[in-house]
This record gives C-alpha cells, structure tokens and sequence, in this order.
C-alpha cells in the first residue's frame, strides 16, 4: 500500500469534481478511490491539479537573472507555498555571458531532485524584441537581426532544457528563425512587439504557438490595422494574460477568453523577486524597479516591469473576474499550460498522469503542494 494517500478532498478530475481520495504511487497518480484512514486528511479541500508557472522571473526575494542554483531552488519553495509545483525561469535579455551563466545555474536544478516547485524548463524573454515595446527589457543588448547560431549555443548548454522563447515578428529573420527553434525542442511565442498583422501571421504560419502577456508590451488592435494583438486573438495560438487586475483589466481578460476559448488562454504571473514581499525597491535583471502598492515599475516612472502577482491569487483574481467557480478557472494555470507545452503527463488529475497537486482549502488558500507525490510545502 505504499506512496502517498489523500482521503476525504474534493477532487477535480475530467469528468468533474468527485468526493474521493486518490493514491500516488513512484511519482504517478495511481488510484481515484477512497484512501486508507492513515491517508493524509484533506477533508473540506479543493483538490486540483498543481498549478504550473510558465512565465516568471522571480519570486521570495531572488531575481532569475542573479540566482544562482541555491537562489532558484529558493524560488521553487516559495512557488510551493503558493500552489506551483512546476515553473519555467524566464531569463530576461541580457548579456551572452550573463545568460549562459543563468542557463547552467538553471540545468543544475533542472537536472535534481526538487524540494519545492520543481524546475520544468528554461524561457528566454529575448534577445530579438522589439526596442519599441522592450517594456524593462535593456535596449543596448536587444538584438535587430535573428541569430540561429546564438540559440544553438543557448540551447546545446541548456542541455536540451531551453523550452520556451519570446520573440518579435519585427526583427530581421524572426519567422525564419521559428522553425529552427522547434528543431531544438522549443515552444515559441510572440511579443514585446509592435508588429503588423501580417507579421505576426508570417510567425504564426512558420509555428509561433503562442503570444507573451497578451495586451501588454504589444501593438494593440486598430480596425483598420489589426497588429499583432489582432492576430494573437483571431487564431488558434495559446494567449498568456497577466491576472493582477492591473496588468489586464477584469474586462479585458473577460475579453481574451470571450475571444479565445477557455482551452486557449494561459494564466502567468510574469512575477520579479519581489513577489511575496512588501514594497519597495528590487531588481529585475539589470533595471532597478520600485513596488508601490503592489505594482512594479521601472525606478523613476517607467514602464511596469513584471509583477508581484502570485499563481494562487491569480485563480482567485480570475474566479472573481469571471464569476466562475475555481476548479473551472484552474484550466488556465493547470491544462492549458501543460497543453502548449505537449507536458502530457501534467495538467490533469487522472491515474497514470504525475502526481502533481494542489490542495486548497474553502478559503482557497494553499493547504499544501505535492510533487510527484512529495509533499514540498505544508501549511
């Protein structure tokens, strides 16, 4: 009878919620039935799919950019704690040096055993953006023309673990650059732009799956001149939508999936380091930011640079937003996410899928985080 069983939860599985407990066994789900009465008691819990981050660059004071091994598995606990139990560090542009140094710090976790959030791959929000809407990206180090070989490098120190990359339609052979990316085993996604319409369909075409934080560092929809806003909304490609009320208003986000499909629309929380944490000021990669009220800016008035957001209250934000219940809202940050990426093994509770969960309680607080059947993080 060994692994790990939970009784007494309300656990969401395709068909539905059902009152059941579930057992994990070497890391699988392997039963939905009634667990032993030594079983881990989550009675009066919201049992779902653990929640998966695939866009952040921080959190619990550690910034991607400057974590080292240690600092990324610090980030990992914090995201347990907050319901994750698999991220993607998004590295945000930078130098060449600067981001092989990120790239091996993040294999090595990639490459462990997690004790929080486990590690699932490495994004890199850059190089080939566009100046015009870089958001906090520094302009000095954005690239004006595509650059293959550069990726090859990336991605042959990355091991294999570089899995998603944002790009501009704009910049010099971005659409050519696509197809070598998928070789590589790369998802692809759109952004930071101020591309045309027919741009971005050329990336679309070429096999770009999805746009980076829909609405926000992006040319926005004018009826005569759609954009890349236009494009991201009028084809199949999985939207990423920053769920904070203050990156996309409730209405707007009631838009995306008016407009998309509840199975098209990809919650993240594009966090920094200070997620978690008071305000103040923090860092993103090389720009200095200051939170105020929980809102990240550049320092000085800039632009918003990422934000406090957390995947947990990103899940209420949205069953607020939508009035929808959360086990239906939590396909955005569990199946959808999985989905673009072709995790398939992730995303859903149902025997033979990883033992992934987040357990909630009736205050939709996190109860606690299961990896692979470990429990990394208690309340």
């Amino acid at each position: 009878m060994g692994g790990l069983h939970l009784r007494g939860g309300r656990v969401l599985t395709p068909e539905g919620l059902r009152d059941t407990g579930l057992t994990v066994r070497d890391g699988k789900i392997a039963a939905l039935e009634d667990a032993p009465a030594e079983g881990l008691d989550v009675t009066g819990c919201l049992v779902l799919p653990g929640f998966i981050d695939l866009h952040t660059h921080g959190g619990g004071g550690v910034d991607v950019n400057a974590a080292d091994a240690d600092g990324l598995r610090t980030i990992g606990r914090f995201f347990a704690s907050q319901g994750v139990t698999g991220w993607q560090c998004s590295v945000l542009t930078d130098t060449p040096e600067q981001t092989l140094w990120c790239i091996g710090q993040a294999r090595q976790v990639i490459e462990s055993r997690p004790d929080g959030a486990a590690l699932l791959g490495i994004h890199l929000e850059g190089p080939c953006l566009s100046p015009e809407y870089k958001g906090a990206m520094p302009e000095r180090l954005l690239m004006k023309k595509a650059d293959p070989a550069l990726f090859a490098r990336y991605q042959q120190a990355a091991g294999g673990h570089i899995t998603y990359v944002t790009l501009s339609p704009e910049v010099e052979g971005a659409a050519a650059l696509i197809p070598a990316l998928r070789e590589m085993g790369i998802t692809v996604a759109i952004g930071h732009s101020g591309a045309t319409y027919d741009q971005a369909m050329a990336c679309i075409r070429a096999g770009a799956s999805a746009a980076t934080h829909t609405a926000n560092a992006m040319r926005l929809f004018h009826q005569h001149e759609p954009a890349i806003f236009g494009a991201a909304l009028e084809t199949d490609v999985w939207c990423e939508a920053i769920c904070d009320g203050l990156h996309l208003h409730p209405g707007s986000v009631r838009l995306i999936l008016k407009a998309k499909g509840w199975d098209r629309v990809v919650a993240i929380t594009d966090s920094i380091m200070a997620a978690g944490l008071p305000d103040g000021r923090y860092k993103l990669g090389v720009n200095d930011v200051e939170v105020v009220d929980g809102d990240a800016k550049l320092a000085g008035g800039g632009a918003r640079a990422g934000s406090t957001l957390t995947m947990v209250r990103a899940l209420r934000n949205l069953a607020e937003f939508t009035g929808r219940p959360p086990w239906e809202v939590c396909r955005l940050m569990t199946a959808n996410p999985a989905a673009l990426m072709g995790w398939k093994s992730k995303g859903v509770i149902s025997p033979g899928m990883d033992g992934d969960l987040t357990v909630l309680d009736g205050d939709l607080q996190v109860r606690c985080t299961i990896v692979g059947g470990r429990i990394v993080y208690a309340a």
